[in-house]
């Protein structure tokens, strides 16, 4: 099967039908609902968080496990594209977050606006990014790529900016115990999952659902200890329906924005329509599997506030760039682009048809002509 063919199937099974409610969403409050009936306390509370950054270590050392860096440096040659995308992510999101301070007290309180700054340093998705991109009928290596390489930079720039931008709130200071936490809980298994990628690379891609599972359960556990925490120590007095509110209007004014940017930008650039796809999915997007474990190691108890953010970002581009991804497969460009593709490919599989049967008919005047001969040999 071609790759025309490939991406053409991988577009009719991924085209959503409705706005997609994350399933994993809901798990996720599920835990939060969880924590606030039955948080964990005392030995319960120590094990827990023991657990937890057990569960952190783990899941940046798969990180590290399945992150090909050679399918990542196979991109290179589309430099511009991925330093837009970058530039995106780790410029123009932190300086909508830094321009959202003046937002506080109207629209949000102090911890509030924390997580919302915080939210704007995760790095890009890969899946979702790859799977809109898809759909929309992008560049799906470049968003591949992308992913890959925001993901890899995001392991060491993000824990740096939230270090500088949060100040000492939430235990984002920028100091020694800070930096050593950083490195022992997120960047070391990381690079032990790198290193060792060549012997177990086969086995974790063997048993990626299962990895998977597991990948999701530890982010659960690192919720619920969050959440926990932020329950016995009363913080969730802080946040009223009103101010919930004002925080889901806000984040819907950031996506916009950005969705705008990496449109209109890329178009600016001058990139063609398929790489200012890849541009618009990846650059507008974060990773809440990434920005769950990281806001646990540099909060604290106060990350369960610093989360509800990105969770709530989460779901909210989903459904957006859901829509969004319909619409840009329907546009003309596209279809005619698709056409073309199809024509090309039936016109090869009809001129390998016809090699293939000239083929044929030779070996079979080949094949014939000692059949005959074996008969007149007969004969006499």
């Amino acid at each position: 099967m071609s790759t025309t063919s490939k991406w053409s199937t991988v577009r009719r099974l991924r085209r959503p039908r409705r706005l997609p409610i994350d399933p994993y969403i809901l798990l996720l409050l599920g835990t939060v609902g969880l924590a606030a009936l039955l948080p964990a306390r005392g030995t319960g509370a120590d094990i827990a968080s023991g657990a937890s950054t057990a569960a952190i270590a783990f899941l940046f050392f798969l990180y590290g496990a399945r992150l090909s860096t050679r399918e990542a440096m196979d991109g290179v040659r589309h430099w511009r594209l991925h330093v837009t995308v970058l530039a995106c992510t780790f410029v123009v999101f932190p300086l909508l977050g830094l321009a959202s301070r003046g937002l506080v007290p109207v629209f949000l309180t102090d911890p509030l606006y924390q997580g919302l700054l915080f939210l704007t340093l995760v790095p890009s998705t890969i899946q979702s990014s790859i799977a809109f991109t898809s759909i929309a009928r992008g560049n799906v290596p470049a968003a591949i790529c992308a992913g890959s390489f925001s993901s890899l930079v995001g392991i060491v720039v993000t824990p740096l900016l939230a270090a500088a931008l949060l100040g000492g709130a939430g235990g984002g200071g920028f100091s020694a115990d800070s930096v050593v936490e950083i490195v022992l809980q997120l960047l070391v298994p990381f690079v032990a999952g790198q290193a060792l990628r060549r012997w177990i690379g086969g086995f974790v891609a063997r048993h990626r659902k299962v990895l998977g599972l597991v990948d999701r359960g530890s982010i659960l556990l690192v919720v619920y200890t969050a959440f926990s925490e932020g329950m016995v120590q009363g913080i969730w007095h802080q946040v009223s329906p009103v101010r919930l509110a004002g925080l889901l209007a806000v984040e819907a004014v950031l996506l916009a924005v950005m969705l705008l940017l990496t449109w209109y930008g890329a178009k600016t650039l001058r990139f063609g329509r398929e790489d200012r796809i890849a541009i618009q999915f990846a650059g507008s997007k974060k990773s809440l599997a990434a920005g769950l474990p990281m806001a646990s190691v540099l909060f604290g108890a106060q990350a369960s506030l610093a989360v509800l953010p990105l969770m709530l970002f989460h779901q909210m581009q989903l459904m957006v760039c859901a829509v969004i991804a319909k619409r840009r497969s329907r546009d003309p460009e596209a279809i005619a682009s698709e056409e073309a593709e199809e024509a090309e490919e039936a016109e090869g599989a009809e001129k390998s048809e016809g090699s293939v049967g000239a083929e044929g008919a030779e070996g079979s005047e080949g094949s014939a002509a000692p059949a005959r001969t074996t008969v007149r040999t007969r004969r006499r």
